[in-house]
């Protein structure tokens, strides 16, 4: 049995590592072309995997023909807006759903969940109208309010929720501690695995997003860094391949930061979804 469970191991690690190589390789390439020189006006073919005239120039053309830092900025700015009103609004309406038990919930969670079903591009265009008749396009309001239906993240708080001891939320109500005491005191520092997991998923969709902030944004100034990075690939009249995979490089910075910084999180929440009361 001993044997069998080796080798089922070994199966099984051998795998997970092919999987990794297969998913990773097109970032190392990325990475290894954003420092080749001699890749600046045609893509090698085939694909070298080592720079032909290694130069940090491509990433000094890429912040001097875009203001890379300020639409960086600008992205950071929305994505924590964002991330923060989904996060409350998710967690709040999670919470209300698990523990309230009001008549309806679960008609309600259902109807949250089946919005999800509807695709984006069926929506922008109403979105669109929409914003542009309360006159909030060009402004980061044209995020923060969409933010606030963030039905996904309600369903996995919900779940989260459901793991707690109610008997928590009972002991504070019997301490005197109203609703909002409860969750701030006792229920949101136990869902701090499941936010930082929900703040992940937020932050690559929102950083990584093109299509709303090419509706939404017309000031160049408030550009986020994807349109900011489509913009200087139709503005230029040459591709500039390695210039690109230098700002794009540049890019995913904060996505690697963030997620090497909560990546523990994201461990422990799903580890602790199986825990039952």
């Amino acid at each position: 049995m001993k044997k069998t469970k080796l080798v089922g191991n070994i199966i099984i690690s051998s795998i997970l590592l092919v999987g990794s190589g297969i998913m990773i390789i097109p970032f190392v390439w990325m990475l290894l072309t954003s420092f080749d020189w001699g890749a600046r006006l045609n893509i090698p073919y085939p694909p070298r995997f080592w720079p032909k005239e290694f130069s940090i120039k491509t990433y000094q053309l890429a912040f001097t023909n875009m203001p890379m830092i300020k639409y960086m900025i600008n992205s950071l700015i929305i994505s924590v807006g964002v991330i923060l009103i989904s996060l409350m609004s998710a967690l709040l309406s999670g919470y209300a759903i698990s523990k309230l038990k009001f008549k309806g919930s679960m008609v309600v969670l259902v109807l949250a969940l089946s919005t999800m079903m509807i695709p984006f591009e069926m929506t922008m265009i109403p979105q669109y109208l929409l914003f542009s008749k309360i006159h909030l396009l060009d402004t980061y309001w044209a995020f923060f309010l969409p933010a606030l239906n963030y039905a996904f993240g309600t369903f996995l708080a919900k779940a989260f929720i459901d793991q707690t001891p109610s008997s928590l939320r009972e002991a504070a109500i019997i301490d005197g501690a109203g609703e909002f005491r409860v969750f701030f005191s006792v229920f949101l520092p136990l869902c701090i695995p499941i936010v930082a997991t929900m703040a992940i998923l937020q932050f690559l969709a929102v950083w990584n997003d093109l299509l709303w902030p090419l509706l939404a944004l017309k000031t160049p100034d408030k550009y986020t860094i994807q349109l900011g990075l489509a913009m200087f690939r139709v503005n230029k009249t040459a591709p500039l391949p390695s210039i690109i995979m230098a700002a794009t490089t540049v890019s995913l910075i904060p996505v690697v930061t963030l997620y090497l910084f909560l990546q523990r999180y994201i461990v422990e929440s799903i580890a602790l979804s199986g825990v039952k009361q």
